[in-house]
């Protein structure tokens, strides 16, 4: 499975890099035909997705498309099983990789073929067309030149000493192999030390012995501060000794008159100049001792173009495994977005998770719901005796949670993940939720409703889960219309959870196969709160207890108002 990942990645240029996440093609073979149960559906990727350190991984969960193949179903489930929790601290350490190397040389590739130079400008070479002698003149001012497909100039470029011959384009610029690992290194020795996958270790270990090229650089033989310290103290040391030295005042005068220094003191100023350890050449012969500029600067050049050459040469011996380096490091980008997934995955899944198997009935035991923090187990089911169940209850009784709950273990089931419970289902192919109305119902929601319901794929395979939709329509006929639905879904072998405040009117004119369940608030507690039994009763019709809720206002703000209703629920109740 790991295989047809990396494929994933490539095809939709994954990485761990990028600042925010890919958008990767949408499935277009859902199986949530609503909107309400694909938002739904989002909701429990993006739970997953907090564990997750790179945007680009959750991207991954894309690749776990819905399916109606169990083979597929069944090798999800063993690779999630598989997957093993890892130290995944260091992943927040690491940053998309910013170069810190360049030559310490000026570079030119030159060509006189066309072709060759706008091949060389789309791998963002430096690079120029010579097409005049005046253009090989003008390469005086590189560090080095390297030269490819010139036949003309060849003899003209051979007088350059830091002119390179190369024999084909995979060998113009490695440099800038060179500036990529640059930006690699902090990233290299974070994951050195971990325990990562043989794959990944072993492609860094490929990339280590290049990151050497990364300490290249310039040296120079001459350096002018230390000639000039030296030239400092030769002329300290000229001055102590020609204090001792007894010289004629005629033999001064004839030497200075041939404008050269008298042979005692010219012996002592070559004497100095030869154990300086620089080139004599470089130095003037006279009092106090001088350096030659031009021949210094001439020097310097020399052997800086010496040691450029030789710097380019060391980078032209690692050609080979240069030329693989954006493969290596595209390989480590993809190991990091599958070791952020699968060790993120792994901390999800935790302990005492179960996988979910697929029956031909809806079973829930134990079953705790993902997205609240400790959530109470809840129990439910459907099968051929009721493929309805009509669900009533208070309001935040829970109702609308456990809607959602039953999408939620469908997306982890076609995942292949494991939940917090012992759930069985069926392979759903079609389903469909229609969510409560969270405003006032706009003119014509009804009508849209029964278009909705009308275009429903109908069969043993199809879950309708709808919340409170009496709203959209006349409560003295809601009930009858639900009914009626109910009925109409039941008989194609549909799967249906209808949550409702009509259980009384439904319960009157109840479908077979149908049945009535109970989500009950019990009372209040010591803060006013409606303490709610969240696990559904099955066949119990529950009240909405309205008379809870007038208790509750009651008693936090005494309004005359709410006392009013408050005895005469009460009153009446009695």
């Amino acid at each position: 499975m790991k295989k047809e990942m990396i494929q994933f990645i490539i095809e939709n240029g994954l990485s761990p890099f990028n600042i925010n996440k890919t958008s990767i093609r949408g499935n277009s073979g859902s199986l949530y035909k609503t909107n309400d149960a694909k938002v739904v559906h989002g909701k429990v990727i993006s739970d997953i997705a907090r564990h997750f350190q790179f945007p680009d991984t959750s991207s991954l969960l894309g690749f776990f498309d819905f399916t109606q193949e169990l083979d597929i179903l069944n090798k999800r489930q063993m690779y999630f099983s598989s997957l093993k929790r890892n130290e995944r601290e260091f992943l927040k350490e690491i940053k998309a990789p910013r170069p810190s190397w360049k030559p310490s040389y000026s570079i030119i590739v030159v060509t006189e073929d066309e072709q060759t130079f706008l091949r060389l400008r789309e791998m963002g070479c430096p690079c120029k067309l010579l097409i005049s002698e005046g253009d090989v003149m003008e390469l005086q001012v590189y560090d080095v030149v390297q030269v490819l497909n010139c036949e003309q100039y060849t003899m003209a470029l051979e007088q350059l000493a830091q002119a390179v011959f190369l024999k084909n384009e995979n060998e113009v610029y490695l440099e800038r192999y060179v500036s990529q690992i640059s930006g690699w290194n902090k990233i290299i020795e974070l994951m050195k030390e971990k325990e990562l996958s043989e794959a990944i270790l072993s492609t860094i270990n490929k990339i280590i012995p290049l990151m050497e090229l990364v300490n290249i650089g310039k040296k120079e033989v001459l350096d002018r501060r230390n000639v000039e310290n030296a030239c400092e103290k030769m002329n300290a040391e000229l001055e102590e000794k020609m204090k001792n030295l007894t010289i004629s005042g005629a033999v001064l005068m004839n030497a200075l008159s041939r404008g050269t220094l008298p042979d005692e003191l010219k012996r002592i100023v070559q004497q100095l100049i030869k154990n300086s350890g620089f080139s004599e050449d470089i130095f003037v012969e006279k009092v106090p001792i001088e350096i030659d500029e031009n021949e210094l600067e001439k020097k310097i050049r020399i052997q800086s173009i010496e040691g450029f050459t030789s710097e380019a040469g060391k980078i032209k011996k690692y050609s080979a495994e240069l030329l693989q380096v954006p493969k290596l490091l595209n390989e480590i980008e993809r190991e990091l977005l599958v070791f952020d997934f699968e060790s993120g995955i792994a901390k999800w899944i935790g302990e005492n998770k179960q996988v979910i198997t697929i029956t031909d009935d809806i079973t829930m035991e134990n079953a705790q719901n993902m997205f609240l923090e400790n959530a109470q187990p809840i129990g439910f089911e459907l099968n051929s005796n009721h493929r309805c169940s009509i669900l009533t209850g208070a309001n935040s009784g829970g109702k609308t949670t456990l809607l959602e709950h039953i999408i939620q273990n469908i997306s982890l089931m076609q995942i292949g993940l494991p939940i917090n419970g012992k759930i069985k289902m069926p392979l759903f192919s079609e389903v469909y939720y229609f969510a409560k109305n969270k405003g006032s119902a706009s003119k014509g929601a009804f009508e849209t409703l029964l278009t909705q319901m009308s275009q429903i794929k109908t069969g043993n395979k199809t879950l309708i889960l709808a919340d409170e939709i009496e709203s959209v329509t006349e409560p003295g006929v809601a009930g009858k219309i639900i009914a009626a639905t109910a009925d109409y879904f039941i008989k194609k072998n549909c799967f249906l959870v209808v949550a409702t405040h009509l259980g009384q009117e439904i319960q009157k004119v109840l479908p077979e196969r149908a049945r009535i369940d109970g989500i009950e608030a019990k009372g209040l507690d010591e803060n006013n709160e409606l303490i709610v039994d969240h696990n559904p009763v099955l066949g119990r019709l529950a009240h909405s207890t309205p008379e809870l809720i007038v208790e509750k206002m009651t008693k936090k703000s005494g309004e005359e108002y709410f006392v009013h209703l408050f005895e005469s629920l009460k009153n009446k109740n009695d």
